[in-house]
C-alpha cells in the first residue's frame, strides 16, 4: 500500500507527497529499497528503514537478494519486529528469494540517517541528533538541543533514557514541553 505522505505532513509541497507506486515484481536491487522504504520503524511510525538507515545494504549474490540491517542500539527491541516487517513485505512477492543479515559491525551511527528522517522525527516531536563527534561530546556535553516544537534551545535533560533507549527525554524551558532527543551517536 503507497504512503500518503499529505496526511503525516500536510504542509509540504505537492512535490515532496508523491505517493510511491511499488513494482509488481523485483527485478533489481532498487526495486528491493523502493519496496523496504515502506518498512517504518514501530517505534518511530513516521520514518522507515531506509531514512534510518537501518537499512544498509540490498545485494544480489546468484538469484538471492541480501538485505543487509543494523539495529540503531545492539539489543534493539523494534529490530525483531522490523525483520517480521520485511519479511512480510517481500513475501508478497511470490518466488522471490532473499536473506536477510543482522550486522553489528559497524555500528549504527546517526551519521546514517538522512537529511529527510531528520525532518520527520522534528515534525513528529523528537529532536534530531546534533552533529558531534565523540570525543567533543565527552568533554563538552550533548549541546544545545532544540525544541522540536518551538525550536528554543533553553531546555534541559530530564532523563539519559526516554521513551526507548536510543532517545534522552528533554524539557523546554520556554513552551514547557517535554520531548525526546534521538541521541547522537
Amino acid at each position: 500500500m503507497p504512503i500518503d505522505y499529505k496526511k503525516l505532513f500536510p504542509q509540504e509541497t505537492e512535490e515532496q507527497n508523491l505517493k510511491i507506486v511499488l513494482p509488481s515484481k523485483i527485478s533489481s536491487i532498487q526495486d528491493v529499497e523502493l519496496i523496504l522504504s515502506q518498512v517504518t520503524d514501530p517505534e518511530i511510525p513516521v520514518i522507515n528503514i531506509v531514512e534510518l538507515g537501518i537499512l544498509r545494504r540490498v545485494k544480489k549474490v546468484n538469484d538471492i537478494f541480501e538485505i543487509e540491517i543494523t539495529p540503531t542500539y545492539v539489543g534493539c527491541p523494534a529490530m525483531g519486529l522490523i525483520e517480521m516487517n520485511i519479511k512480510s513485505i517481500l513475501d508478497t512477492y511470490q518466488g522471490m528469494k532473499y536473506k536477510i543479515i543482522t550486522k553489528l559491525s559497524p555500528p549504527w551511527t546517526t551519521a546514517w540517517l538522512s537529511e529527510q528522517g531528520k525532518l520527520k522525527l522534528k515534525k513528529y516531536g523528537i529532536a534530531p541528533p546534533l552533529e558531534q563527534k565523540r570525543i567533543q561530546k565527552l568533554f563538552e556535553g550533548q549541546g544545545q538541543i532544540a525544541c522540536p516544537r518551538c525550536n528554543s534551545v533553553y531546555t534541559s535533560l530530564i532523563s539519559e533514557f526516554g521513551s526507548t533507549a536510543c532517545k534522552s527525554m528533554y524539557k523546554c524551558n520556554d513552551c514547557l514541553e517535554a520531548f525526546d532527543y534521538f541521541k547522537c551517536h
